[in-house]
């Protein structure tokens, strides 16, 4: 059987600016598959190329066994696309706004009007969909989107950062629906930036990090691939990063201390990679208290996405995202240091 999407080697660029500079995963039929990274990392550019709205500059792309490049046409009649911003028009109500969809993908009245009525309960949008789309939160537009993705029954949907900006309610509700599709066979790729969101929906997930893929596999084989246990700590609650230094200096001392990084991010935290046992906690206290630096706050966990992410980069998620608002708005450094 044939991969329900194959990227291979993928690469895009922008005049001299490489979005997408080596990108190659595989999704099976029915999985849902998550595209983790920041901000400009490259991840609409790939669903963009992928969904035929970009050409590639080289790499192989496949949804459903269809080359995507040489026949435009057959790929895009087994994707269904939902993009990050929502454009609907506002004087339309939800009901004749899919109604139109449906007309554009030339689907007969009748089985129209079924799979409208049919997308209208399972996103449970009964109550809105003869108002006008004007009147609607951002959760409902977001659900009428998915709805709309969704009429012609595509085998493959196509998410970009379907739940940013949406309240925890909304949120939920996207979860579920996407647990549904996959339940009946749908094949779902999503890119978002909330590790959240890929850990607990993904079957299986790469991490992409300015334009390359750097690590794919589910969401437990990557965090099993990093080990240990996290412990983060603060001396205060935003420290001085030459008294984060110290910290780092004194803590990599002990035997159980695997790594170390400073979280920048979040007041200059301290982020350790221990080896597990009973006494790491008390140890790393007593060892800071004999230095004269007491402890603001201290938690320890077991691996995270964002453990995978920080191991292969050498940053945590967040920081990545610092960093690229950076790089997109030079007067953002300036800002951040008169703060």
């Amino acid at each position: 059987m044939a991969a329900a999407v194959l990227v291979e080697k993928l690469q895009k660029r922008y005049g001299s600016t490489e979005a997408v500079k080596n990108v190659s995963f595989q999704i099976e039929p029915g999985e849902i598959f998550g595209l983790l990274g920041p901000n400009g990392a490259g991840k609409t550019t790939t669903i963009r190329c992928l969904c035929t709205l970009t050409m590639p500059n080289a790499g192989r792309l496949e949804v459903c066994g269809i080359n995507v490049v040489a026949n435009p046409k057959a790929a895009r009649e087994r994707i269904g696309y939902v993009a990050q911003e929502v454009a609907l028009d506002k004087m339309l109500t939800g009901r004749e706004l899919l109604q139109l969809q449906a007309a554009l993908y030339h689907i007969p009245s009748k089985i129209a009007k079924e799979r409208i009525n049919r997308a209208i309960a399972l996103l449970g949008l009964e109550e809105w969909a003869d108002k006008q789309t004007g009147k609607y939160s951002g959760g409902l537009r977001r659900r009428l989107d998915l709805a709309a993705g969704l009429l012609h029954q595509p085998e493959v949907l196509v998410l970009d950062e379907p739940t940013v900006g949406l309240d925890i309610e909304s949120r939920m509700v996207m979860w579920s629906f996407l647990r549904q599709l996959r339940s009946s066979g749908t094949t779902v790729l999503i890119t978002s930036h909330y590790l959240e969101e890929i850990d607990a929906l993904a079957d299986r997930v790469a991490i992409i990090d300015k334009g390359v893929v750097i690590d794919t596999g589910t969401p437990s084989e990557l965090k099993d691939k990093v080990g240990g246990e996290r412990i983060t700590l603060r001396i205060r609650e935003f420290s001085p990063i030459e008294e984060a230094e110290k910290v780092k200096d004194i803590l990599r001392s002990l035997p159980f201390v695997r790594e170390i990084i400073i979280n920048k991010a979040q007041g200059n935290s301290i982020n350790l990679v221990v080896t597990p046992q009973n006494d790491t906690l008390i140890t790393v206290q007593q060892v800071l208290r004999d230095a004269g630096l007491p402890i603001f706050s201290i938690s320890q966990s077991r691996p995270s996405l964002d453990d995978v992410y920080l191991a292969a980069t050498g940053q945590t998620l967040i920081d990545a995202e610092l960093a690229a608002a950076d790089t997109r708005d030079p007067k953002a450094e300036r800002k951040k240091n008169m703060r």
